[in-house]
C-alpha cells in the first residue's frame, strides 16, 4: 500500500529533470516549462525567464542545459573575451541580470554573438526584465525585445507539491490534513518551505519524536518569532 505521501505526490504532474529531481508543473510555472519544451523551436535566438527567488529557474536551466549542451554562467562573472567560448557550444545561459555589477559590455556583446551566428542565449532576472535599468540604451533594447516568460509566486498546488515531495526525501510520511496546516500558515515560498521541511525533520531526529500538528506547530512557532519566515522571494511584480 502506498504512502499517504506518495499519494499526494502523484497527484500533481511531474517531469524528470534529467537525473535531477523532479520539476513540478503547476499554471504559476507552465509558460517557463513551455519555453523550454519548445527549444530550438524559438521565436528569436534568445529568451529571459523572469521570477522570484526560489521559484524553480535554475532548476529549469539544469533541464535545458542537458537539452542544449548549454553553458551556464552568472551575469556578474561574464566577460568579453569569454564570450565566444560560453557560445562554444551554441547555446548558453546567463543567471540573474537583475544584479548590480554585470558588466554591461559583456552582456550586450553576448546578446549580438548569439543573434549574430545563430546560436541561443537563454537570461534569467529576478524581477521583470522590461524594468530593469541599463546604461547602455542598445543592451536596454536588446533586452526588451526578447521574449520573456514569468514563473510566477508558488500557488497552492505547486506548494503542496514540494512540500509533499521534501517530506518524502526525508522518508516522512505525512497525511493531507498535515500538509493543509502547514500551507495556511507558511509563506508562498518555495525557500520557506525547503527551510520550514528541514527545520522540522531536525527538530524529529534531535527531539527523536513523530512528524505531528503539536511538533509542526512549534516549529513554525520559532521561524515566526524569529522572523525567519521574512524574505525577498515574492517580490516578483507581475507585468
Amino acid at each position: 500500500m502506498q504512502k499517504k505521501s506518495e499519494q499526494l505526490l502523484l497527484d500533481l504532474p511531474h517531469r524528470v529533470a534529467l537525473g535531477r529531481d523532479d520539476f513540478l508543473i503547476t499554471p504559476s510555472n507552465a509558460a517557463a516549462v513551455a519555453l523550454i519544451d519548445q527549444w530550438p523551436k524559438w521565436p528569436a535566438y534568445g529568451a529571459i525567464i523572469e521570477g522570484p527567488e526560489g521559484c524553480g529557474k535554475s532548476h529549469l536551466l539544469e533541464v535545458w542545459r542537458k537539452r542544449s549542451q548549454a553553458a551556464i554562467t552568472a551575469a556578474t562573472q561574464i566577460d568579453i573575451e569569454g564570450i565566444p567560448n560560453l557560445l562554444a557550444t551554441g547555446a548558453a545561459a546567463i543567471e540573474d541580470i537583475h544584479f548590480n555589477g554585470v558588466e554591461e559590455r559583456s552582456l550586450f556583446h553576448a546578446l549580438n554573438l548569439a543573434k549574430q551566428e545563430s546560436k541561443f542565449l537563454l537570461l534569467t532576472s529576478r524581477f521583470p526584465s522590461k524594468q530593469l535599468r541599463f546604461k547602455i540604451p542598445d543592451l536596454a533594447s536588446r533586452i526588451e525585445a526578447l521574449p520573456a516568460v514569468q514563473i510566477l509566486s508558488p500557488d497552492d498546488a505547486l506548494l503542496r507539491g514540494v512540500l509533499v515531495k521534501l517530506f518524502a526525501d526525508c522518508q516522512i510520511s505525512v497525511d493531507e490534513g498535515l500538509i493543509n496546516y502547514i500551507l495556511m500558515r507558511m509563506p508562498r515560498s518555495l525557500g520557506a518551505a525547503r527551510n520550514l521541511v528541514s527545520e522540522i525533520d531536525k527538530t524529529a531526529l534531535t527531539e527523536r519524536a513523530e512528524v505531528t500538528k503539536p511538533l509542526v506547530a512549534r516549529v513554525i512557532a520559532k521561524f515566526e518569532s524569529l522572523d525567519l519566515f521574512t524574505s525577498n522571494d515574492n517580490s516578483f511584480t507581475q507585468l
